[in-house]
């Protein structure tokens, strides 16, 4: 996969407006190279001729939150996080346009592993913490509801949508997914606890999102195409649950563990915010957020299925099936819900 693949970035890359901006020379001559693709985002890794520093050029192809601007939605989380330390500094955005159906961005490139979810942990918490520490306002530009629990399970509702109305869909499977909807639904009526304490949450935690450097150094969290304004516990349900540890790892985390782990994140925040309800709203967005991550399967698989996809990721592929199988769902309706 190279630029020439994404109509118009390529001539974006030659203009002064890109390269004017970046302290670039007149002709092109950096190499961009293929980093890494989601399944809405590419990123290619280049580095700069005259500062020799990394950077990452990385390309919208679809909004997962029904923004106009999704790169430029991403950009200014970015810019709202920059004080943490623990996210990419931005370089420069150009939303799509008419010659450009594809957002553009250029970020500063992040060392790191993904984070180990046997030994680090505790070094995603302190993230976590320090993120979710930064003053964010309902005025700062930030998706808000007032109700994300509902928010979540409206969005559930919305993907389940695109499994429900496939020609090609299992009548079993759809059956399945809808009466654990409904257990979701029912979790949540019987959840009226309200939220204490707002700000940034970046709401898609799997664990390749973290690049992660060791103890006493500097440890990030990038990929910040979806986040809203809403409580620490939405972030942290998301962390835990089994259909975003399962999603690279095949580890599904033991109560006694998250309950470990979570002290870790409590002793983190350090008293800057306040964190009442804290455990008790985790655990319920644990339980809601699995039926995030199934009904997501479920729309992708049926995604997945037709030809003009432009991103298609074998692996990918492979977890969609896993996830929509009776044994995995089984799994989450037991242990889970």
């Amino acid at each position: 996969m190279n630029l020439e693949m994404f109509e118009g970035v390529s001539a974006l890359i030659h203009d002064p407006q890109y390269r004017k901006p970046l302290g670039l020379p007149e002709q092109v001559v950096e190499s961009y190279q293929l980093l890494a693709m989601g399944e809405y985002n590419v990123n290619f890794k280049w580095i700069h001729p005259l500062t020799q520093k990394p950077l990452l050029l990385r390309i919208n192809t679809a909004s997962q939150i029904h923004v106009d601007d999704s790169i430029g939605y991403e950009a200014h989380a970015l810019d709202l996080l920059k004080e943490s330390g623990h996210t990419p500094q931005v370089w420069g955005c150009w939303p799509k346009d008419t010659h450009r159906p594809y957002g553009v961005l250029v970020e500063s490139w992040l060392p790191g592993h993904a984070l180990d979810y046997q030994t680090e942990c505790g070094l995603g918490m302190q993230i976590l913490a320090d993120i979710h520490s930064i003053p964010i306002s309902v005025n700062d530009g930030l998706i808000v509801d007032n109700d994300p629990l509902a928010a979540i399970l409206k969005e559930c509702e919305d993907m389940f949508s695109v499994y429900v109305h496939a020609s090609n869909k299992d009548a079993h499977v759809e059956a399945h997914i809808r009466s654990m909807l409904d257990t979701a639904w029912q979790i949540y009526k019987n959840n009226p606890t309200s939220m204490s304490y707002r700000c940034c949450v970046n709401t898609e935690l799997n664990n390749g999102n973290f690049l992660i450097n060791g103890n006493e150094k500097t440890n990030y969290l990038i990929d910040w195409e979806k986040p809203v304004y809403s409580e620490p516990a939405q972030d942290l349900g998301h962390f835990f649950a089994p259909t975003t540890t399962f999603w690279k790892t095949d580890i599904l985390l033991e109560k006694s563990c998250v309950d470990a782990v979570l002290k870790e994140y409590i002793q983190a925040v350090d008293g800057r915010f306040c964190l009442d309800g804290l455990i008790e709203r985790t655990y319920t967005y644990l339980s809601i957020t699995c039926l995030r991550g199934i009904t997501y399967c479920a729309m992708a698989w049926v995604q997945y299925q037709q030809s003009d996809r432009l991103i298609h990721n074998s692996e990918t592929k492979k977890k969609l099936d896993q996830y929509l199988e009776d044994a995995f769902l089984d799994q989450i309706e037991k242990n889970y819900l």
